[in-house]
């Protein structure tokens, strides 16, 4: 097997609680185990170019192995982080995301079934179900997952935190990247825009109430924008 990373643009200071993020706690162990350890993981890394602003320091550990004759190259951005992959027909791009390119917000809680919005990811500005899109037919396309929303739109992610929006936290990123998707769409979204927008993301611990005010809040319309209270 072979692996080649390359860091694009320069290291930002971490911030947060602590010196380790839970994601980059998790994958360090995955690093440790080795890509054996993960289901699939039989992407390789041709080349990863240098994109000239990459805010978020070097790429997430990719795992890297053969693949068939059948494969494909597909030329990736995620997260502002440009890749160029072999893949599969038949692989989803959920998997490739997070077994081959270690972007592990990407969740499966209907066991690729397009029916929990858990794997949502946005595709060239558009929301999709990872679980039920093609990889091989992403080539070109421009990916963000809720490691890049992290980045580009953290009040979202702040009055998530600071609106308890989550109790298990699985079903979240699925959420914070639908509504960011919505904000991107419409900057001052209704609470019925948002519930609308997030219609399709299931949760199974009932968070539901809070989504709409922490969307609210985070579009700089306040929670006061929301109806019922």
């Amino acid at each position: 097997m072979s692996e080649e990373k390359k860091a694009t643009g320069d290291e930002q200071v971490r911030g947060g609680l602590g010196p380790m993020s839970r994601r980059e706690f998790a994958i360090g162990s995955v690093a440790i185990l080795g890509a054996a350890s993960i289901p699939n993981a039989t992407a390789e890394l041709v080349v990863q170019t240098d994109d000239k602003t990459s805010p978020m320091g070097p790429a997430p550990p990719m795992a890297a192995g053969p693949v068939s004759a059948s494969a494909r190259k597909v030329h990736v951005t995620v997260n502002k982080w440009k890749y160029e992959i072999q893949v599969e027909p038949e692989w989803v791009l959920r998997d490739v995301l997070r077994d081959q390119l270690g972007f592990l917000s990407v969740k499966d809680m209907c066991n690729g079934h397009g029916a929990c919005g858990s794997c949502t990811v946005i595709v060239d500005g558009r929301p999709v179900l990872s679980c039920m899109t093609l990889a091989i037919e992403c080539d070109q396309a421009t990916i963000e997952t809720a490691e890049g929303v992290a980045e580009a739109k953290p009040e979202l992610i702040d009055a998530y935190i600071l609106n308890h929006c989550m109790q298990c936290g699985y079903c979240t990123p699925g959420f914070v990247v639908t509504a960011k998707a919505l904000l991107d769409r419409i900057p001052k979204p209704t609470e019925q825009d948002i519930r609308e927008a997030l219609g399709g993301n299931i949760c199974r611990c009932g968070t539901y109430p809070q989504h709409p005010i922490a969307v609210l809040e985070a579009s700089g319309s306040g929670p006061e924008g929301a109806s019922g209270r």
